[in-house]
């Protein structure tokens, strides 16, 4: 495997831990609900795929499972795809949830001075290309109306923030996560 093939992609392959996640989620009656986690994050090569026998992208499969620091609990499960498209130069992550909410996130990849690499992707219900997906149940009591994620990766040092802007209780609320994750195996 040629790891240029993945272009910005080569550098979220890996298993990366962290401690340091906090989850902030809507209660009933106005509540907020705060959630320290800790999290496993395993993304490895998934190889080519040809759309339309135009289109080839490279494609890191990968799985998120998030557990509460309180009592171990599973916070949050998550798998999906991370795929760039070089003649694009765009960057695309598609992740379904057990929840029955699949979404397809598109936008870019940069890397800073310091060699920083920067992903961020988003999506917007209703957008006829980068868009959220739900069963009737959560489109009708916590609907998912907006998602962004914003991924660096320096060295083996790996920081997110996901913004989910949800419908729910009556209200708008923003749900957020973040958490900084260290590598813990490099193929």
């Amino acid at each position: 495997m040629s790891h240029l093939e993945y272009g910005p992609l080569a550098s979220i392959i890996g298993v990366w831990k962290g401690d340091n996640g906090t989850d902030v989620a809507p209660e009933p009656n106005d509540g907020i609900e705060h959630n320290p986690y800790s999290e496993v994050l395993t993304c490895e090569p998934a190889g080519d795929v040809f759309n339309a026998s135009k289109q080839k992208l490279w494609a890191v499969r990968y799985h998120q499972t998030a557990r509460r620091l309180s009592d171990n609990t599973v916070l949050h499960d998550q798998v999906g795809y991370w795929m760039w498209d070089a003649v694009q130069k765009q960057v695309v992550q598609s992740l379904t949830i057990p929840r029955a909410v699949c979404i397809l996130a598109g936008g870019i990849s940069s890397t800073d001075s310091n060699g920083t690499l920067h992903l961020d992707v988003s999506a917007t219900d209703g957008d006829a290309h980068w868009g959220i997906i739900q069963s009737p149940f959560m489109d009708n009591n916590a609907k998912t109306s907006a998602y962004r994620y914003q991924l660096s990766v320096e060295d083996d040092v790996l920081t997110y923030s996901q913004s989910i802007l949800l419908e729910i209780y009556g209200k708008f609320f923003d749900h957020t996560d973040g958490n900084t994750l260290l590598r813990f195996n490099h193929p």
